[in-house]
C-alpha cells in the first residue's frame, strides 16, 4: 500500500512535467518556425477569405521581437504581447538571420501601435513612392498594370466568428442576396500578379504620394475599399509605414478553410481551399 501511495504523486508529477515540456516545445516551434493564423476580416478578399486558416512562415524574414508568440484573448482578460516577452529586442529595427521581403508577398506583421497581428500585401519597398489615383495604384510615378476580370460574388450573410457582413458594389443587398464587387488583375513591377476588388468610389481611391522610409514598408489589402492599411496614417487609426522589425512572417498557403461561424460546422468547410497556395 505504501508503495502505491508513493507512485501516485510521482505519476501526477510526471504528467505535469510532460504537459510543461509539451507547452515549451509548442512555444519554441511557434516562435521559430510557424505561427497559426485565422483570417478574421475581409480585407484580403479574394486572395484570403474570412475563415481561412494558415501557418505563417517565420523563417522567411529572420527573427525579431515580433517572432515571439503573443496570446491575446479579451474575453478572458488575457493580453500577453510579444513585446512583453521579447521587448528588450525592440527598437533597433534589425533581425537575426534577416532576409528582406519581396514586393507582392502576403505578410503578417504587428501593428506599430496596437501590437495586433495584421495580414496585408507588401506594395511599397523602402524608398518607393506610392500613390493611389482614382482607384489605380501608382509606384514611383508609373501606373501599375490593372485589367478587369469580371465580378466577385458572395452571399450576403454574417461571416466568421465576428459575424461581419460583406460590403457590395451593387447597392443594398438583403440577407441571402448576391453581393458583387468588381474584380481586377493587378501586376506589380516584379511580375507578381494578384486579384484586387473594388466596391466603388471611396476616399482612399485617391491619396497623396507616400514616400516609404528606409527600413520600412507599405502594405495594402487586396479588398481595397475594405482595408485599414498603410494608406491611413497611424495617428488616424491606420497602419502607416511598418518597420522591418515588426514583420512576423510570410503567408504561403491556406491549410484549412471554414465559411461558417465556427470551424466545427463541418458543412461549411471549403475543401477547395485546403492547401491552396497564396499568390
Amino acid at each position: 500500500m505504501a508503495t502505491e501511495a508513493k507512485r501516485k504523486p510521482n505519476s501526477i508529477l510526471e504528467t505535469i512535467k510532460t504537459i510543461v515540456y509539451a507547452l515549451l516545445l509548442a512555444g519554441i516551434f511557434r516562435s521559430l518556425f510557424f505561427q497559426p493564423f485565422w483570417i478574421p476580416s475581409g480585407s484580403m478578399k479574394e486572395t484570403l477569405l474570412i475563415g481561412d486558416f494558415l501557418f505563417v512562415n517565420k523563417m522567411a524574414y529572420g527573427y525579431s521581437y515580433a517572432s515571439c508568440p503573443s496570446v491575446i484573448i479579451p474575453r478572458f482578460g488575457i493580453n500577453v504581447d510579444a513585446k512583453d516577452i521579447c521587448g528588450f529586442l525592440r527598437n533597433n529595427n534589425n533581425r537575426l538571420f534577416g532576409d528582406a521581403p519581396e514586393r507582392g508577398d502576403v505578410v503578417v506583421f504587428r501593428h506599430p501601435v496596437t501590437g495586433r497581428d495584421y495580414i496585408k500585401r507588401l506594395i511599397g519597398l523602402p524608398g518607393d513612392k506610392v500613390q493611389m489615383k482614382e482607384g489605380r495604384l501608382h509606384l514611383n510615378g508609373t501606373p501599375v498594370d490593372m485589367k478587369p476580370d469580371g465580378i466577385f460574388k458572395e452571399i450576403m450573410e454574417p461571416q466568421g466568428s465576428f459575424g461581419n457582413r460583406p460590403r457590395c458594389a451593387n447597392g443594398a443587398v438583403g440577407s441571402g442576396g448576391i453581393c458583387e464587387k468588381e474584380r481586377f488583375i493587378e501586376t506589380l513591377p516584379n511580375g507578381v500578379t494578384h486579384t484586387t476588388l473594388n466596391i466603388g468610389t471611396r476616399s482612399n481611391d485617391t491619396t497623396p504620394v507616400f514616400t516609404v522610409p528606409t527600413g520600412e514598408y507599405f502594405f495594402m489589402g487586396d479588398n481595397r475599399d475594405n482595408s485599414t492599411d498603410s494608406r491611413i496614417r497611424q495617428k488616424a487609426g491606420g497602419v502607416g509605414f511598418v518597420k522591418f522589425e515588426d514583420l512576423v512572417g510570410r503567408a504561403d498557403r491556406v491549410m484549412f478553410s471554414s465559411g461558417g461561424r465556427s470551424m466545427f460546422f463541418f458543412w461549411t468547410w471549403r475543401s477547395n481551399r485546403f492547401f491552396k497556395r497564396i499568390e
